[in-house]
This record gives structure tokens, C-alpha cells and sequence, in this order.
């Protein structure tokens, strides 16, 4: 698909609880598709991975099953995240490439040793030579072209499908950090049981999915808005047509936003004077595709009194970041200048330097 090539390639892989993106050396991002597995049940083979996976959530016949192999941003069913992962991977280097490629692949900064070596030996398993893992909050970082080796303190708050990762970063490094296993999922989530509650209505993930996206709120809109989707009665069980208004979803979503607010205050309080004032100064950056929902910045701002800024691509910004540290990695691959975390050793800024120029 992407033409062939005969030679290692360095690839990073953004793996993602909704989505996965991977960036290739020189290429930039290859693929962004749905981290979704169609499986027939009954002889336990693949159907079908990504986009066309995801069209058959809650469309498919009793012996086809379409699952999400990570949950909260750890791998749930080790297998079948093997198989999507070889499967992405096959697609973005060819299945003749002669050498196995190196990959840097992105995990939340709270995982576990256990779940860490899981990603690890997954991505072996899938055909990697070398795996590197680095943290989604330096990743996020560097996708958003901040210059992360200086001495100045960067606040970055990257919210995913499955968690939302926040963490203060100076001199290539994490100082104070927390995940919280609430994100763009438990959006969607929360959207389906006000649904049911309110209106006695349930409805799918892509239709909660639709409405966080076009009339989501986290803060309240000047000018409401409103859109109609259909779901089942619960009481009748017939399909029912109902629209649903931003004022709300800003209900719905409430309680989710405001954990992640809260979560942003408390990272803040435990951040050292001197980097708390360089935040205050540059602003909060914010990433991920949660990041997006209409009015969570304004939020941010008001619980904190610090400008929250949305990351240009803040959807690409992981997989960018995981890209851009594989390629430093491959430039001072053997010369000892960096540590598993993007960190260069002995602090040297010129060794590590992610800046808009470099992207460009």
C-alpha cells in the first residue's frame, strides 16, 4: 500500500484505546484507523481489523464479535493486540520488508511494570527487532513542537480514549505526573447512561460518539445547539427518534469534565514554584482527541486562572511525538544520547530538541 521497502524502517506507533496511529521514518503518519477486531467466534480467526472493523460494532450476527483489544490504555486481550498490531504494522511496511523494523510505542505514564513489558512483548511478537516505549505525556510534547530538554517547565494534558495523562515536563523529563482512567470512552459513556435515564432511550456507541462530537459541552455554549438521533425505548422497545440539546450533554458530561479539572488543580499544586510560574507564563497545552470537546479549554481556564491552549492536530500529536523521539533515537542511535523517555543523558538541550522547526 505504501510502496516497498527493503530496509529497516523506524516506525512509531501511537496505540491508542480508540485509535491507532502509525508514523514512519520520512513519512510521516501512514495510518489512523479504529483500534477495533472483528472476530468470528466459532473458528477464532480475524475478519477484519481498523475502519472496516468498527462499521461492525453492534451490526454483527451472533458468531462475529467486534472487539477493542485495549482498555483504559493497557492491552485487555494480549492476542488479539498482537494480531492488530501485526496487521497495522504488515500495512504500513509491506509483508517483504527484509529487515524487522525498530518501534517506539507510547503507553499512559501510570502503567504498571506488568502492563509495560505486555506492549513490549506484543509488539515483538508482531515483528519488531527493537521496542522502545516512551510515555504519552513526553510523546504529546514533542508532537506539539515543545521544546522539552530546556529548563522550563511545559504543562501538557493529553486526553485519550481511555485516559487522560497530565504532566508537568523540564529538562526532557516528567517532575509531577497522574492518569486518570477518564477520557473520551467515559465521554461516550456517560452520554449513553444520561440517554437511558433521562430519556429512557438507549443508544449505541457511534451515536454517543456523534453526539459528544457535534453537540458535547463541557462549558456553556453562548448559542446552543441540537441534534437528532435515533435509539430504542425502553419502555415500548421500538426505535424512537429524539433531539438531544447541548444544554444536555453539558449535564451528562458534568461529572467527567470536572474530574479532570480537578486532576489538572492537583498537578498544579504539587508542581515546584519556579516551573508553575514558567506554566502560568506559556500556558496548559492540551492534546488528544478529548481535548476537542467544545468548551473543556474555557473550562481548564476557569478552574485554574492558567490560559489552556489545544495543540494544532492534537489528535496526531502522540503518534507525531512517538515519531519524532524514534527518529532522534535512530540519529544518536550508538552515541549514548538518550534514555528510554526521550531524556538525554547528562541533560545536554542540544542532544534533544523538539521545536515546530523540526517538524517542519
Amino acid at each position: 500500500m505504501f510502496g516497498f521497502m527493503g530496509f529497516g524502517e523506524d516506525i512509531g506507533i501511537d496505540l491508542g484505546t480508540a485509535t491507532v496511529l502509525v508514523y514512519i521514518k520520512g513519512q510521516g503518519i501512514v495510518i489512523r484507523e479504529p483500534s477495533v477486531v472483528a472476530i468470528d467466534k466459532d473458528t477464532n480467526t480475524i475478519l477484519a481489523v481498523g475502519e472496516e472493523a468498527r462499521r461492525m460494532l453492534g451490526r454483527t450476527p451472533g458468531n462475529i464479535v467486534a472487539i477493542r483489544p485495549l482498555r483504559e490504555g493497557v492491552i485487555s486481550n494480549y492476542e488479539i493486540t498482537e494480531k492488530m498490531l501485526k496487521y497495522f504494522i504488515e500495512k504500513a511496511i509491506g509483508k517483504r520488508s527484509f529487515v524487522k523494523p525498530t518501534i517506539a510505542v507510547c503507553v499512559p505514564s501510570s502503567v504498571t511494570e506488568v502492563e509495560r513489558r505486555a506492549v513490549e512483548d506484543a509488539t515483538k511478537q508482531a515483528g519488531a527487532r527493537q521496542v522502545h516505549i516512551i510515555e504519552e505525556p513526553i510523546a504529546a510534547a514533542i508532537g506539539a513542537g515543545i521544546d522539552i530538554s530546556r529548563a522550563c517547565g511545559s504543562m501538557v494534558v493529553d486526553i485519550g480514549g481511555g485516559t487522560t495523562d497530565i504532566a508537568v515536563i523540564s529538562l526532557g523529563g516528567t517532575v509531577v505526573s497522574t492518569s486518570l482512567k477518564i477520557a473520551g470512552d467515559n465521554f461516550d459513556e456517560n452520554i449513553i447512561r444520561y440517554m437511558r435515564k433521562k430519556h429512557n432511550v438507549l443508544i449505541g456507541e457511534r451515536t454517543a460518539e456523534d453526539l459528544k462530537i457535534h453537540v458535547g459541552t463541557a462549558y456553556e455554549r453562548t448559542t446552543p445547539v441540537s441534534l437528532e438521533v435515533r435509539g430504542r425505548n425502553l419502555i415500548t422497545g421500538l426505535p424512537k427518534n429524539i433531539t438531544v440539546t447541548s444544554e444536555e450533554m453539558h449535564e451528562a458530561l458534568k461529572e467527567s469534565v470536572l474530574a479532570i479539572c480537578d486532576a489538572v488543580h492537583t498537578v498544579l499544586e504539587k508542581t515546584p514554584p519556579e516551573l508553575a510560574a514558567d506554566i502560568s507564563d506559556r500556558g496548559i497545552v492540551m492534546t488528544g482527541g478529548g481535548s476537542l470537546l467544545y468548551g473543556l479549554d474555557k473550562l481548564i481556564k476557569s478552574r485554574t486562572g492558567i490560559n489552556a491552549i489545544i495543540a494544532e492536530d492534537s489528535v496526531s500529536c502522540v503518534a507525531i511525538g512517538t515519531g519524532k523521539y524514534i527518529e532522534f533515537l535512530g540519529e544518536g542511535r550508538g552515541k549514548g544520547k538518550f534514555d528510554i523517555f526521550g531524556k538525554p543523558h547528562n541533560n545536554k538541550s542540544s542532544d534533544f530538541v523538539a521545536t515546530k522547526e523540526d517538524e517542519e
